[in-house]
C-alpha cells in the first residue's frame, strides 16, 4: 500500500471514529438527509475550519449556539423549509412538524448505533466522492459568507462547487455538487448517495433541489445521482471513477416536478402552521419498524405491544389499516374475521392465552441433526461503504472478530475460543487461520442466521482461494439454530413475534442478559472496532474496548449454547 493511500484510509477511519462531526483540526462535512434527525434544526452555526483538502474552501461547522431571530441562520426551520424538512414531511408530516415546533420532543430519543453508522457512512462517502471533481470549491464559513460565496462563484463561473446554498420563497437547500458546463453556461446537480443504487426517495430529494435552484434563476440542465458501484472490487489504490456510478435522473425528475412543486407548497403550509396537528401521525398505518421517532408522543393510545408488532404486518397494509380504522390496537381485540397467516395467528394465540406453544417432536428432529462436538460461533464484522482493503467491494464485511464455544458432549461445559483483529489491515488470512486451528473436521457448526456467517465464509473463500475446501466443508456443516423459532416450533408470548437471539435468550435463559455489557448490539461492535484501529486512542482505552468487544461477542456465542442447552434439557425432562 502506498503511503498516500495508507494516510487516506487512516483519515477515513478517524472520521468514522470521531464521536462528533466537528473537531478543531479536521474538516467538517454536512450530514446525509436520511440520517440527520438528531441534529437540531437550529443548532447549526457556521464557523471557519482549516482547509485539509488542498482546494479552495469555505466550510460548514457544527453545533454551537444560535440566535433564533438571526436572518442569516443557515437552518432557520421556523422561517424556512429545508430539503430535510420536506423529506421528513413526506415520510410523516406530524413528525416533521414536531421537529420544527417541538424540537425537545423530536430529539428526545438518542441515536442508535445503527443510525450513527448511517451518518458516518454518508459523511465518508460524500467526502471521498468529491475527489471525482478535482479543483472543486468547498463552500464553508459563516452563513452570510456561504450565501455570498455561492453568488460570487456563480458570477465567476467557477466550474465545480461543493455545498453551495440556495434560498427562495421560504425554501432552503445545500447541494452536494453543482457542476458548470462552460459551453452552454448550464449547470448539473449531482447528489452524492452512499447507497449502491438510486432509490425512489432520492428522486424527490433532487427534485426539491432542482426546483429551488431553478427558482433562483440558475439554469439546470442535468440532474444526477452519484452512488457507489456494487460491482467495484478494490485492486490497489482506490479507483474513484470505478468506485462510483453516475445515474442520469433528469427525465425522471422532470416527470415528477409538478408533483413535487405541489408537495413543497403543502409542506410549507403544514409545517409553518403554529397550531399542532391533532390526532395520530401517519405512521399509525405502518408496521413497527417504520415508525417515526415521535410515534409514542403522537399515538399515546397505542400499547407498547400492539397490532403493529404482528409478524410482517407491515407487508399487509390493508389488514393493518382495517384494524386501525376499527380502533383495534391491542392483540386481544383483533376480530376473528381478520385473515392472518398461521405464523401471525400463533403469535397472537401465545400472547392472548399466555401459553407457550411447543412442538417437541419437531424440535427433537432439529436437534438430532446436530453432531458433536458442537461449535457455537458468532462473527463480528464491519461493512465499510468505501472498500478498505484489496478484493473488497462497497459494504463487503470486514470480519474482525469471532467467538466460539465448543461443546464436546451434552454433559460438558463448553470450551471458549476467540479471535479479535486490532490492526488496520485485512484480517481475512488470520481470521481463517484461526478458524482452521479451532474448528475440527467433525461436528456441527451452530450459528444464528446462517445466511450471514455462510456469506462471510464465501467472501473469505473468494479472497483466499487456497482455503476454498475448508470453507466449503465449514458451510456444509453449518446449522441455523434460529430456524427452530422461525418455523415456530417454539412460540412464547414474550418473543413478541421476533426471533433475534436477544429476544429468545431472556425467554429460555433468563439468567443471562446483555444489559450489563458496554456493547449490546452489532452496530456498536462495528463502531468500537473502528475506534480501536483508528490510532487515536491510548493503549488503556484500546484495551478496555477490546475487552468490551470480547465480552459482547462471547455473550452471543454462549447465548446460542445456552438456548440449545435449554431446548435439550426441555426435551430430556
Amino acid at each position: 500500500m502506498t503511503p498516500p493511500i495508507a494516510t487516506r484510509l487512516h483519515s477515513l477511519i478517524q472520521l468514522l471514529a470521531t464521536p462528533t462531526r466537528r473537531s478543531s483540526n479536521s474538516q467538517s462535512f454536512p450530514l446525509p438527509a436520511n440520517a440527520i434527525r438528531h441534529l437540531h434544526p437550529l443548532s447549526f452555526v457556521p464557523e471557519r475550519t482549516p482547509d485539509v483538502s488542498g482546494r479552495s474552501t469555505v466550510g460548514l461547522g457544527l453545533p454551537q449556539s444560535l440566535d433564533y431571530q438571526s436572518s442569516t441562520c443557515l437552518y432557520m426551520a421556523m422561517a424556512r423549509i429545508s430539503k430535510t424538512d420536506y423529506m421528513l414531511w413526506r415520510e410523516c408530516p406530524k413528525n416533521a412538524w414536531l421537529k420544527i415546533h417541538k424540537p425537545d420532543t423530536y430529539y428526545a430519543s438518542e441515536l442508535t448505533e445503527f443510525e450513527k453508522a448511517i451518518i458516518d457512512s454518508g459523511v465518508e462517502v460524500e467526502e471521498v466522492a468529491r475527489g471525482l471533481f478535482p479543483g472543486g470549491v468547498l463552500i464553508i464559513g459563516p452563513a452570510e459568507e456561504i450565501r455570498q460565496a455561492t453568488q460570487k462563484h456563480l458570477a465567476a463561473r467557477t466550474p465545480t462547487l461543493f455545498q453551495p446554498i440556495f434560498e427562495r420563497d421560504g425554501f432552503l437547500a445545500l447541494l452536494d455538487v453543482l457542476d458548470l458546463n462552460s459551453e452552454t453556461n448550464g449547470y448539473s446537480i449531482r447528489e452524492i448517495k452512499s447507497s449502491t443504487k438510486p432509490k425512489e426517495e432520492h428522486l424527490h430529494d433532487v427534485a426539491f433541489q432542482t426546483l429551488l435552484v431553478r427558482r433562483c434563476g440558475v439554469k439546470i440542465e442535468r440532474i444526477f445521482i452519484v452512488h457507489l458501484n456494487p460491482g467495484y472490487e478494490r485492486s490497489g489504490d482506490l479507483d474513484l471513477a470505478s468506485l462510483f456510478t453516475t445515474a442520469d435522473m433528469t427525465a425522471k425528475v422532470d416527470e415528477i416536478a409538478g408533483t413535487v412543486a405541489r408537495e413543497i407548497e403543502e409542506a410549507r403550509t403544514y409545517l409553518l402552521n403554529d397550531v399542532e396537528p391533532s390526532g395520530p401521525c401517519s405512521c399509525i398505518y405502518k408496521g413497527r419498524s417504520r415508525h417515526c421517532s415521535t410515534f409514542r408522543y403522537s399515538n399515546p393510545h397505542v400499547p407498547e405491544y400492539s397490532v403493529h408488532d404482528i409478524s410482517r404486518i407491515g407487508n399487509s397494509p390493508k389488514k393493518l389499516k382495517e384494524m386501525i380504522d376499527a380502533g383495534v390496537f391491542a392483540l386481544e381485540n383483533i376480530p376473528t374475521h381478520i385473515n392472518l397467516s398461521d405464523i401471525q395467528q400463533a403469535q397472537i394465540r401465545a400472547y392472548n392465552s399466555g401459553e407457550t406453544l411447543i412442538k417437541k417432536e419437531a424440535i427433537a428432529g432439529e436437534l438430532k441433526k446436530l453432531k458433536f462436538p458442537l461449535y457455537f460461533i458468532d462473527y463480528e464484522t464491519y461493512p465499510s461503504a468505501i472498500p478498505l482493503f484489496e478484493k473488497y467491494a462497497p459494504y463487503h464485511h470486514v470480519p474482525f472478530q469471532y467467538s466460539l464455544h465448543i461443546a464436546r458432549s451434552p454433559d460438558e461445559e463448553p470450551l471458549h475460543m476467540e479471535f479479535l483483529h486490532t490492526a488496520l489491515e485485512d484480517p481475512s488470512k488470520l481470521f481463517v487461520r484461526s478458524l482452521q486451528k479451532n474448528i475440527g473436521s467433525i461436528g456441527s457448526v451452530v450459528v444464528w442466521n446462517k445466511s450471514f456467517e455462510s456469506g462471510i465464509n464465501e467472501d473469505l473463500a473468494r479472497r483466499l482461494p487456497d482455503v476454498l475446501g475448508f470453507i466449503a466443508d465449514l458451510n456444509d456443516r453449518i446449522y441455523d439454530l434460529k430456524e427452530i423459532f422461525s418455523k415456530q416450533y417454539y412460540v412464547h408470548k414474550n418473543l413478541w413475534g421476533k426471533v433475534s437471539i436477544k429476544n429468545v435468550l431472556p425467554v429460555l435463559a433468563p439468567h443471562l442478559n446483555y444489559s450489563s455489557l458496554d456493547i449490546q448490539e452489532g452496530g456498536a461492535a462495528s463502531i468500537t472496532w473502528c475506534k480501536i484501529v483508528s490510532g487515536r486512542l491510548s493503549k488503556e482505552e484500546c484495551s478496555h474496548l477490546c475487552e468490551a468487544l470480547k465480552k459482547y461477542c462471547g455473550m452471543d456465542s454462549y447465548a446460542m449454547y445456552a438456548i440449545w442447552r435449554a431446548l435439550h434439557d426441555m426435551l430430556e425432562a
